[in-house]
């Protein structure tokens, strides 16, 4: 089930808050072996969810949210609740205050289960390089995936090839999709909840920059990062987006102006939209199969009615290292508060305050964090600062024209791949070093947050091996809503299936009551 039945089922009083906690803390038990948590909030969760069940019972619920268990991605900051960004060097860091989004969400009555695992400090594309270990895919256990294993070979080890979630948020995305939760905060930088919404069947959604305060999310490039949703349908993450959107005091870059809820209209007739398709995502390394899909996608918005046109985005091919040199830049700046005297990890070297320095963040941090400040200050010498960091700014507003130019062209979506392709096990991913990865694996998406555009990646299919593939629809600047319409018509159209994950909770059925809450939404 979505969100929106099981907020209704709590209305109708067909479940308590308590009741179903208690559901998703027991497969929150069952499916551990995901590693899709490191913090479990079990005490807190069942208090939150006492106090929701006092509000039903008086008539007085909060809102659509109320009762409705969700996760949050260890990169955003819990009061009282251990926050440590999967690095050694946040281990044991309580923060004294929430994120703005997470107190909008506990204000609204959810219930939080627990923080999420991640690539330390969210710098990755694989949810493998944090200090608590790689997140498991669920679909690596789903019934869809394992049937066609079956069918190709008899004598490999199920349990060796297990599949990566993506990321960086992909603890986030194993906590919806094995059901633990009905919708989970990500953080979204280059692609970091859409890229594992399209590898885990789910609904990846990146809000406009400012929309959503980023005040308490842990900073990676505070010019990109963009708190991000994760949910099993689309109607979900408009609801959660209604509840996160806003002016933040804490915030400056958020908008001044006041947000209307986001209720999204059923789209009946898209005769009248413009789908751009850039030429330019056409590249070799996309997949055969992702790239069929894609035409048909695109295909089917044509049958419908809409006009279909290829566009083009000249300044795509310099995103990529335009990215790297901006974002790992802001990092090696945002790092630079990690050096042992305030909060986190401190060393035992007392030598001189410099010796502290460098042991403590050699022993904190790990080699892709340390990579990439050792990347950024290089950029930010004075004798490269014009010829890599300005550089790179100039190139950005040059590929956020593009965008402008194409949108004023009167397209009203771009729809591309979200992934070149579908999950891969764990073993062939780590073959590649993390910078390599990350830009294979964000070159569709982080385009969308160096020019600050919404984005949601919506499942479409499951590929010939059984795993889920995504597909991205980039809209105008603060056009969340429009966006999120058309990815809900798309949605509807496609009926991507749920995951099948029977035999990895034998008693699932019992915890679900026959799946009647196994894909529950968040309205009425």
């Amino acid at each position: 089930m979505a969100g929106i039945e099981v907020s209704a089922a709590l209305k109708q009083g067909h479940i308590t808050p308590t009741e179903l906690c208690q559901k998703c803390l027991s497969i929150i038990k069952k499916t551990k072996f995901l590693n899709a948590y490191i913090t479990v909030s079990e005490e807190v969760a069942l208090k939150q969810a006492e106090e929701s069940e006092k509000r039903y019972k008086k008539g007085h619920s909060l809102g659509d949210l109320d009762g409705i268990p969700i996760a949050v991605k260890d990169n955003f900051s819990t009061s009282g609740i251990e926050t440590t960004c999967a690095s050694n060097m946040l281990r044991g860091y309580v923060p004294p205050y929430n994120a703005t989004v997470v107190q909008k969400l506990l204000d609204q009555g959810a219930l939080l289960m627990g923080k999420t695992n991640l690539d330390e400090f969210a710098m990755g594309s694989g949810s493998t390089d944090g200090v608590f270990g790689p997140v498991k895919n669920p679909w690596s256990y789903s019934k869809q995936y394992r049937e066609k294993r079956k069918q190709k070979s008899h004598c490999e080890n199920e349990d060796s090839n297990w599949l990566i979630t993506g990321g960086s948020s992909g603890g986030s995305a194993a906590a919806v999709s094995a059901f633990t939760c009905f919708a989970a905060l990500g953080s979204d930088t280059g692609g970091s909840t859409r890229n594992p919404a399209a590898h885990c069947g789910l609904v990846g959604l990146k809000p406009s920059y400012g929309l959503v305060s980023r005040h308490g999310l842990i900073p990676l490039v505070n010019s990109m990062d963009v708190p991000g949703i994760l949910t099993r349908c689309v109607d979900d993450a408009a609801i959660v987006l209604g509840v996160l959107a806003g002016h933040d005091p804490k915030d400056s870059t958020t908008i001044q102006d006041p947000v209307k809820p986001f209720v999204l209209p059923s789209l009946t007739d898209v005769s009248k939209l413009c789908i751009g398709i850039p030429k330019e995502y056409l590249t070799p390394e996309l997949s055969s199969e992702v790239r069929s899909l894609w035409s048909k996608a695109a295909n089917l918005f044509e049958s419908e009615g809409a006009k279909v046109i290829e566009v083009s985005l000249p300044h795509t091919s310099y995103s990529i290292v335009c990215y790297h040199v901006l974002c790992t830049s802001e990092v090696a700046s945002n790092m630079a508060r990690f050096d042992g005297l305030e909060y986190g990890h401190r060393c035992d070297i007392d030598v001189s305050t410099e010796a502290m320095y460098a042991a403590t963040r050699r022993e904190g941090f790990n080699d892709v964090v340390r990579g990439r400040i050792l990347s950024g200050n290089f950029f930010l010498l004075k004798e490269n600062y014009e010829n890599y960091f300005v550089k790179a700014q100039k190139v950005r507003r040059l590929i956020a024209n593009d965008f402008v130019t194409v949108f004023n062209s009167g397209v009203d979506v771009l729809l591309t791949p979200t992934t070149l392709s579908e999950a891969v096990p764990y073993t062939e991913f780590i073959k590649e070093d993390n910078r390599t990865r990350s830009a294979q694996d964000d070159i569709f998406t982080q385009a969308a947050n160096m020019a600050g555009l919404p984005a949601v990646s919506v499942p479409m299919a499951l590929s010939n091996q059984g795993l889920p593939i995504g597909l991205q629809f980039i809209g105008r600047a603060f056009c969340d809503q429009e966006l999120l319409t058309i990815a809900k018509w798309f949605e509807k159209q496609v009926q991507f299936p749920v995951i099948q994950l029977q035999e990895l909770m034998d008693d699932c059925s019992s915890v679900f009551e026959n799946e009647k809450l196994a894909s529950v939404s968040l309205k009425q």
